[in-house]
């Protein structure tokens, strides 16, 4: 009897040992969750979501905390990451939730000039519409204006020009955006349309290059003849 009760008090004991043991491995990993439930919500989780467009999960670091202006090595934003590769939702989330269009990354890029000069229309306009800076320049002491103008970003050039910017800045090359159109195009009808938004915009037809070159001869030694009508029409020496 008293070996059968002793045998009775240790299978009691195990089974009370493992179900203790059970019950603290749950515990365990419900602790686990809840301790690590804001941790992915970091700036490189945010940059990588940024660069791959994913808006929903952009949205979501951002609620866990993420900070918006995170940069990279390179001065990269998440927002500069997701206009690089024109992902126009994950850059309207960013936007709107306060991102700073005009950060700069060290080549100078920042989400405004950087659409500018790369044809992202609609994400241009967003900066546009919160805050963008538009006498800012990039490394080559440009507006966003002048690289729109070289690569043939009609629509765009149409857009700044309306928002504001100076068609006649001048870069550190000595070039503005109507130099710019004719010596690094071919002529071509984008071109044309932009020459025309410039001289209609109050471009200086006559504002040479630091050689002293002016916009039409350039046009002219190219054989750039549309472009080289428009300008004598408009005053063009």
């Amino acid at each position: 009897m008293v070996l059968s009760n002793v045998w009775w008090v240790m299978v009691m004991t195990l089974f009370t040992m493992a179900c203790a043991s059970s019950s603290g491995a749950g515990n365990g990993s419900t602790a686990g969750d809840a301790g690590t439930a804001g941790d992915g919500a970091t700036p490189e989780a945010l940059l990588r979501a940024a660069q791959k467009g994913d808006a929903t999960t952009v949205s979501e670091l951002l609620r866990q905390g993420a900070p918006i202006d995170a940069q990279d090595a390179g001065g990269n934003t998440p927002l500069l990451l997701a206009t690089s590769s024109n992902r126009v939702e994950a850059a309207r989330v960013l936007i709107e939730a306060g991102a700073n269009v005009n950060l700069q990354n060290r080549m100078l890029d920042s989400a405004y000039l950087l659409s500018g000069a790369q044809g992202s229309l609609e994400i241009l306009r967003m900066t546009l519409s919160h805050g963008a800076d538009l006498k800012s320049t990039n490394r080559f002491g440009g507006t966003a204006l002048i690289p729109a103008c070289e690569r043939g970003h009609v629509e765009v050039v149409k857009t700044l020009l309306q928002a504001g910017v100076e068609p006649n800045h001048v870069n550190r090359l000595g070039w503005t955006g109507l130099l710019e159109a004719i010596l690094l195009s071919n002529g071509g009808p984008p071109h044309q349309a932009i020459v025309r938004l410039l001289i209609d915009g109050g471009a200086d037809v006559n504002l040479a290059d630091g050689n002293g070159i002016t916009p039409l001869q350039h046009a002219r030694e190219r054989k750039q003849d549309a472009i080289a009508k428009m300008l004598v029409a408009a005053g063009a020496r």
